[in-house]
């Protein structure tokens, strides 16, 4: 096995391949569902049928032109890299970003790592006694996060293929409104694209974690929730209404000082969540919510969006 000629062949940095290489080891990888079961495991991930669809077309059969050695050793080994840390709860890269315009095989490789490890964390799952309701509802994540790198043109993909390993881990759960992130002594809150964050909802999917971890992970003790997010963000509070979800989430949190993120852009972030788009000029960005023309404002003015870590106990 040359690892410089799988890199050259797939068009990725050697560095990305050899990282794959030595995080997988000898660990083993996990099957793909035979494709007749797909269909059906697709819609109960939320897959919409489009998306479906293409990743019908590309699945990886045995003898199927669109998969080359490299592809296949790529998808084997970065699903045996995710799975080697089963419980995990860290952000985890499978691989390399790859080139998504040479068809369903390259687009969708890490969706199949997904689908080939849901069997592997459902049955994590079921070994912590999670409800299936509460499984189901955190593996479908996958289909809400493809309908939303649609929506963007395949901007937004490179991002969620890191996110989603955190489902394929169990180290996150869906609980109502919100999203918990296990690790350390935190449950840090995640806020998927679900519909309103009204305090009624919030403060259910809270209550729903507090009963969740104990009961599930009695070894793990949780003293606080947290959160980094653009939305805890005091600059908000010039624009939007005292009584908008935003503020009232807000005020849930007692913010840390500021510090600027590495390797994380908050005006990047605040435009992927807000208008699901990173390349829209700003002068031409819908303005439909009161967010959206907040958003806007602030960075046509000159200003920048701070991404900000707050916490409050559980």
């Amino acid at each position: 096995m040359d690892l410089d000629e799988i890199a050259t062949r797939l068009g990725v940095p050697a560095e990305e391949v050899e990282r794959v290489h030595r995080l997988a080891g000898d660990h083993p990888s996990a099957p793909l569902p035979a494709k007749a079961d797909a269909p059906a495991i697709l819609e109960r991930l939320a897959v919409r049928p489009d998306d479906a669809a293409e990743i019908m077309a590309g699945w990886p059969e045995p003898g199927s032109p669109l998969w080359t050695e490299d592809l296949r050793w790529l998808l084997d080994r970065s699903t045996a890299l995710v799975r080697a840390d089963l419980g995990g709860h860290l952000w985890l890269s499978p691989g390399p970003e790859l080139p998504r315009d040479r068809g369903p095989a390259w687009q969708h490789l890490y969706v199949y790592a997904y689908l080939a490890l849901t069997g592997v964390v459902a049955g994590y799952h079921r070994d912590h006694g999670v409800p299936e309701d509460v499984t189901w509802a955190t593996l479908a994540d996958l289909g809400r996060n493809l309908a939303i790198d649609r929506r963007m043109q395949r901007e937004g993909w490179p991002v969620m293929q890191s996110w989603l390993t955190l489902h394929a881990r169990g180290g996150l759960y869906e609980l109502g409104r919100l999203q918990f992130q296990r690790g350390g002594d935190t449950l840090d809150l995640h806020i998927p694209e679900a519909g309103p964050m009204t305090p009624a909802a919030v403060a259910a999917s809270l209550d729903e974690a507090r009963d969740f971890f104990p009961r599930h992970f009695p070894d793990e003790q949780y003293t606080e929730f947290a959160c980094g997010s653009w939305l805890l963000d005091p600059q908000l509070l010039d624009y939007l209404p005292a009584d908008s979800n935003i503020v009232r989430f807000q005020q849930r949190f007692d913010l840390e000082p500021y510090e600027e993120p590495e390797g994380l852009d908050a005006d990047v972030e605040v435009l992927r969540f807000a208008f699901r788009s990173l390349s829209t000029p700003l002068d031409r960005l819908p303005r439909g919510t009161v967010l959206q023309r907040a958003v806007a404002d602030h960075l046509r003015a000159g200003g920048h969006w701070q991404w900000r870590r707050g916490r409050f106990r559980i």
